[in-house]
């Protein structure tokens, strides 16, 4: 019998995100750097208004990155001392520490295993007198059951923060995320859908967040002569009226987050194209379970996340990525339970604390997806994971 030889070999490392740059976006940095201003300019305010059009949001407010957003975010929606904010263990240290530079409580809730979301039903049971805001993360681009959420935020007078850092133009029951919540984060770092180098967002329908929002990220710095505590003695006054800090964005960032949101739903539907044909490679595959979609929910595919069928493998997890970082496949993994780092140890969070998202931290890999990636990109990284499971 004739051998099928193994497939070669990439040449190169296909990482498992990246941006898409063009002449556009470079010719719009290019015009601001060679203007009148570099920040605090005019392009903030036109990023920030499009950037709610986008989201079907009434406002939205840009910071310097996510991680400022979220910690805006906390400080609008009055957490302090002792708060508790519920989250998912399954997402970056960032949507637990902005609850900390705050002094709250991050409380951490199981999530559903074949989503990566939170389970509302873990939420519930986490809820305390103490609770101020339940903080849900769109794992992979995918929407998190947001009306059991916020039914449960709605009982008890909490706040919802959305976590939407891999969200932006997915979709839930009709409604656009970011379009209809209390406040709603995405990131604009370079490997999500569009991005303005480091830098993040929040969109919000409420003025008063809006005004709050605005407040934080300079300074806690008021100009405007309607809000000032003291009759202006001269049109150069202005007033530090809270704490914030300076989390600005920068004009020429602005300008190439205007470029990227006009690439926006191309982004978004290469995205879809190449999960679908993963979802086709891998569907019926012995070895590899696909990410399943919620009813009602349509996923921007921030991330696809495999989950392995380990009782089914001769290999762990860490093998299988091994042998596809050596196809030059730049897989990742996303995430370890945020409780599970060293400093929340320290903090007292107890291994065991979320079972599910531990047995999902155990057996996923996320495979790479973005973009710029070609239908022989694609097609390397199903070849690269049939040969690393031996399917």
């Amino acid at each position: 019998m004739n051998r099928v030889p193994a497939p070669a070999r990439r040449k190169t490392l296909l990482p498992y995100g990246r941006q898409w740059i063009d002449d556009r976006d470079i010719e719009a940095v290019e015009a601001v750097l060679r203007g009148d201003y570099l920040t605090t300019g005019p392009l903030i305010a036109e990023f920030e208004s499009k950037f709610a059009r986008a989201v079907g949001a009434e406002y939205a407010v840009a910071f310097s990155n996510g991680t400022a957003a979220l910690h805006g975010a906390c400080h609008a929606a009055g957490i302090g001392e002792g708060d508790e904010v519920i989250t998912s263990p399954m997402t970056f240290a960032a949507s637990a520490n902005c609850v900390l530079y705050q002094r709250g409580k991050p409380v951490f809730a199981d999530v559903d295993e074949e989503t990566g979301n939170l389970d509302p039903a873990s939420v519930a049971e986490r809820i305390t007198e103490r609770t101020k805001t339940i903080l849900p993360v769109h794992y992979a681009g995918q929407p998190a059951r947001l009306d059991e959420l916020r039914e449960l935020a709605k009982a008890r007078g909490l706040v919802v923060i959305e976590d939407a850092a891999h969200a932006l133009g997915a979709v839930y029951k009709g409604r656009r995320i970011g379009s209809d919540g209390d406040m709603t984060m995405f990131s604009l770092h370079p490997v999500k859908h569009i991005t303005t180098g480091e830098g993040g967002i929040i969109a919000t329908n409420r003025e008063d967040y809006y005004r709050k929002l605005l407040d934080f990220r300079n300074h806690g710095i008021v100009r405007d002569p309607s809000r000032l505590e003291k009759e202006p003695p001269a049109p150069w006054y202005y007033e530090m009226q809270s704490l914030g800090y300076n989390y600005r964005l920068t004009d020429f960032q602005a300008a190439l987050g205007l470029s990227q949101l006009d690439k926006l739903e191309l982004f978004v539907k290469r995205r879809k194209e190449i999960a679908a044909r993963y979802d086709e490679a891998f569907r019926h595959s012995e070895t590899v379970v696909i990410p399943r979609q919620e009813d009602g929910a349509e996923s921007s595919w921030h991330l696809y996340v495999i989950r392995l069928r380990l009782d089914r493998l001769e290999i762990g997890r860490d093998e299988v990525f091994r042998r596809l970082l050596e196809e030059n496949i730049g897989v990742q993994l996303h995430y370890i339970p945020v409780y599970l780092h060293p400093y929340y140890r320290r903090l007292g969070y107890p291994e065991g604390l979320c079972p599910a998202a531990e047995r999902m931290y155990g057996r996923i890999l996320s495979l790479p997806l973005y973009p710029a990636m070609t239908d022989k990109d694609a097609e390397d990284v199903v070849r690269a994971v049939q040969k690393a499971t031996g399917t």
